[in-house]
């Protein structure tokens, strides 16, 4: 599926069908992120190999050489990238520890942290987050972090982490949504985006901050009928 763009991301008040359909393509699309295939894996040598074995001692064998910590392979993804797919904490420890940079971005505009809390992989999240990598940065086609990335899927332990490392609660992404926002108009209503939205209120999050429509989070809970989140958003104060 290729994800929609910023110009298609825009929401204009052109009708509730378009807005419908655009809305539909960003919960598909969205935070869509390719992690290495077979053949690619099959391809790796040296620490993209190391990384996603999570063989550690292969791993210091090559920094032993003095190999690239950043390099990339065909999709933009250094070792660090790879150990995060691959779910290896410790291989991300080493590689900070190291000297990989955890502010770089895969050809997706992907860092680490992104890559974690989309897969709802709290302890190679933690790993990160531990070692210095950021909470703040902007990620994705959508201009977002991985804090809405989280929001958008409902991953509520992730969000508790990223919230604790200095996550910024009300950035604003290009489809003019924010964490709360995406807590609501991409999720289901259900516990654990439940569980998201009051971690986001219980942070501070701005509840008044509208989507292009110029709706608020409260009103687009009433939209949706999500009775629990209007209730949590009606005690918080929202409007």
């Amino acid at each position: 599926m290729t994800p929609i763009t910023d110009r298609a991301g825009c929401f204009t008040r052109r009708g509730a069908g378009v807005a419908a359909a655009l809305l539909l393509a960003a919960s598909s699309a969205a935070w869509s992120q390719v992690a290495p295939s077979a053949a690619e894996v099959a391809r790796y040598t040296g620490l993209h190999a190391a990384a996603h074995a999570g063989n550690l001692s292969a791993l210091n064998a090559t920094l032993g050489t003095g190999a690239d910590l950043n390099a990339r392979d065909g999709n933009g993804r250094t070792p660090l990238h790879v150990a995060t797919f691959a779910r290896q904490p410790e291989l991300v420890r080493r590689l900070i520890r190291a000297g990989a940079r955890h502010d770089l971005l895969d050809a997706d505009r992907y860092d680490a942290v992104t890559i974690a809390s989309v897969a709802d992989d709290e302890a190679t999240l933690a790993a990160l987050l531990a070692a210095g990598a950021s909470a703040r940065l902007t990620t994705s086609i959508y201009d977002g972090t991985a804090l809405i990335a989280a929001a958008h899927l409902g991953h509520d332990g992730v969000v508790r982490q990223l919230i604790a490392a200095g996550a910024p609660l009300d950035h604003v992404n290009n489809l003019h949504w924010t964490a709360v926002i995406e807590s609501i108009v991409l999720g289901d209503g259900g516990p654990r985006h439940q569980a998201t939205l009051k971690a986001l209120i219980d942070a501070g999050a701005n509840l008044q901050l509208t989507d292009r429509q110029g709706q608020t989070p409260l009103q687009l809970a009433r939209g949706r009928g999500y009775t629990v989140m209007v209730q949590m958003l009606e005690r918080a104060g929202g409007r």
